[in-house]
């Protein structure tokens, strides 16, 4: 199974997905904003990256660019919701590095769908801007 990197500001949110993720296999690492989660990214080997965008400190869409200038290969799934324009960020998202984004509230089938899909297909091949 992966170690998966969590980041999330929302701590119920965060715990319930942890708890699902562990229960499926995985080890997940805990992060309450962009910020603590860059610095255990550094620190920590993950094989994908799941982070919400929109949070205190450091947000999802600096996260995502770092991690991917860092390690361009890595899985992140970026997601979003509660806001007006979280499809929108979504989208930047995905172009920024995401490899998927998960809308929320989504269910426990779409995000483990959404890791077997990131963490099997191959790497986004890098386009001539």
């Amino acid at each position: 199974m992966a170690r998966i990197l969590l980041i999330d500001d929302d701590d119920d949110l965060r715990g319930v997905i942890a708890q699902n993720l562990s229960i499926a296999g995985h080890t997940v690492i805990q992060a309450a904003d962009g910020h603590i989660g860059l610095k255990l990214f550094q620190t920590t080997p993950v094989d994908l990256v799941l982070t919400d965008l929109i949070m205190p400190n450091t947000e999802g869409i600096e996260t995502i660019v770092e991690i991917h200038r860092a390690q361009p290969n890595l899985p992140i799934i970026a997601m979003s919701g509660g806001i007006p324009r979280s499809t929108m960020y979504l989208g930047i998202a995905a172009k920024l590095g995401a490899r998927c984004a998960l809308s929320k509230p989504f269910t426990a089938e779409e995000l483990h769908a959404a890791i077997n899909q990131a963490l099997t297909e191959a790497p986004p091949k890098p386009t001539d801007a």
